[in-house]
């Protein structure tokens, strides 16, 4: 009797761990509310914000104590994301657009619409409002960036940063920093599936770097050595 009572409680033991081992493995999902089209501030005060709530990305690596949380909408047009991140430097000093801003403080989202095509839209916002949009071909991990031609008109994204407690300016002690953008369905071409209807999913990743104390990183959905690790990615579900 004693060792069926034994074997009966590995064996349930062993259950939840595989289900939390499961459970562990499942890739997230984010529902995107739709929303009418409207300006970015930088600051997130319009008022459309309020259709949905914050989630928070997991710090992944690093000694900086800073939090970082996001929210997403979407309109007929175009896709919108807000960036709240507590921080205490600025750590980025690049003063125009298409650097590589991921050697800086930045924001990041990976927009992977279609997963039957190995190419997916990257976005980067640094604090200082500086951006970095291009495509992204990922043959088994061999990476080609290309970057938008013409790229103006209804093309063009919308991005707007915000600080508190300090100056928008390199080096500035602050608290924290916001970043508003809106990408443009039209700027994802000539990737598929870029104009999402109630229930469409893409596959996609939020990030964030900091260098105020070494790298710090955060993301969403946790990938391998690098935030290029596709098939990891979790879900954005249009509602």
């Amino acid at each position: 009797m004693i060792m069926l009572l034994y074997c009966k409680r590995v064996l349930v033991l062993a259950g939840i761990c595989c289900n939390m081992s499961l459970a562990a493995q499942q890739p997230a999902v984010l529902k995107v509310t739709a929303t009418s089209d409207f300006k970015v501030t930088g600051d997130g005060s319009h008022p459309a914000w309020s259709k949905t709530a914050w989630i928070t990305l997991p710090q992944r690596s690093g000694q900086s104590p800073a939090s970082t949380k996001v929210k997403a909408l979407y309109s007929p047009n175009g896709i919108y994301f807000l960036f709240a991140c507590t921080d205490q430097r600025i750590s980025a000093s690049m003063q125009a657009d298409f650097l590589d801003l991921w050697t800086e403080d930045v924001a990041e989202v990976f927009l992977w619409p279609d997963t039957l095509q190995p190419a997916y839209f990257e976005y980067e916002i640094s604090p200082l409002n500086y951006e970095l949009p291009i495509l992204i071909s990922n043959q088994q991990g061999d990476l080609v960036r290309w970057q938008p031609f013409h790229y103006d008109a209804d093309r063009k994204t919308q991005h707007a940063t915000t600080v508190q407690g300090g100056k928008k300016k390199s080096g500035a002690a602050i608290k924290s920093w916001t970043a508003e953008f809106f990408i443009p369905f039209k700027l994802l071409r000539p990737l598929q599936n870029i104009h999402p209807r109630r229930g469409t999913t893409w596959k996609a990743n939020l990030y964030r770097v900091d260098y105020d104390k070494g790298e710090a990183e955060w993301s969403w959905q946790l990938t391998g050595k690098s935030f290029h690790d596709i098939e990891k990615f979790g879900y954005l579900v249009f509602e």
